[in-house]
């Protein structure tokens, strides 16, 4: 059980912030954006981290990880910089559509008090 404790770890991350895809984030519902947002990051910090494990300087603990490698790295690293900037990004336009939808609420109710 302890090799699969990075990635139940990500799937967590994504099945909690879920929910928030219906609540205004719709990150999912627009792919093309969703690579636009997640190709520098994972340019800038998949070479990074390839670059400290080539020099040795990054390590994992083989215990902790699948063994399943994608080139340079253990699947559970690359998939760590697709699935916290996703969730970064849920959270994000979640929070931007409520106060918006916020501030229309109140806009309404000071509109309706002025009459």
């Amino acid at each position: 059980m302890d090799k699969w404790q990075y990635l139940l770890l990500l799937g967590g991350c994504l099945l909690i912030t879920l929910p928030l895809e219906f609540l205004g984030g719709g990150v999912y519902r627009q792919p093309r954006r969703l690579i636009r947002s997640l190709a520098p990051v994972l340019v800038v910090f998949l070479t990074w981290d390839a670059i400290a494990i080539v020099a040795d300087v990054w390590h994992y603990n083989p215990r902790y990880i699948s063994g399943i490698d994608v080139p340079f790295m253990p699947l559970e690293e690359f998939l760590f910089f697709v699935v916290i900037p996703i969730c970064g990004l849920l959270t994000y336009t979640t929070v931007s559509a409520s106060l918006g939808w916020l501030r229309r609420l109140r806009d309404k109710t000071t509109e309706r008090s002025r009459r």
